[in-house]
């Protein structure tokens, strides 16, 4: 009985194990000081194959589109939209019924941001985005960044 109570938490935890769900991009966060009062940040998406990422300018009614959302910060202000770049690929769907706007490998997004000169301060957000491969979507997933404006 004890062997039998044994072998059922041990698959349990087996189970447990297989249902974590992966996140397959990896992130990198940065800023670059260009003048003495703005800094471009740079947030750098790794999509390994076979998966990929949607663009920000995806048409409502189809996959989630990445969103990188800056918190307030008094000390420091968005200059114009976030930028993405990469090998951008567009095919029509048949899952979602419409064109879809994808990245696979590296696609990078750029912000400038001004702040007052002579202030240190940092800028904080997330990305929150989804990732598919020709057999299943992850859920949308939220990539909290903290990055240093020195």
């Amino acid at each position: 009985m004890k062997k039998l109570f044994l072998f059922v938490v041990a698959l349990g935890l087996l189970q447990l194990g297989f249902a974590q769900i992966k996140d397959p991009v990896a992130w990198t966060f940065e800023a670059k000081k260009k003048t003495a009062d703005s800094y471009e940040v740079t947030i750098t998406a790794n999509v390994p194959k076979p998966w990929h990422m949607y663009s920000q300018n995806m048409p409502a009614g189809g996959p989630v589109p990445t969103k990188v959302v800056f918190n307030s910060n008094p000390l420091a202000k968005k200059m114009g939209n976030t930028k993405e770049t990469g090998k951008l690929e567009k095919i029509n769907d048949k899952i979602f019924g419409m064109e879809v706007l994808f990245y696979s490998g590296k696609v990078v997004y750029t912000q400038m941001v001004k702040v007052k000169p002579g202030i240190k301060t940092n800028i904080a957000g997330y990305v929150n985005y989804m990732v598919c491969d020709d057999e299943q979507c992850l859920p949308p997933t939220k990539k909290q960044f903290d990055i240093k404006l020195l």
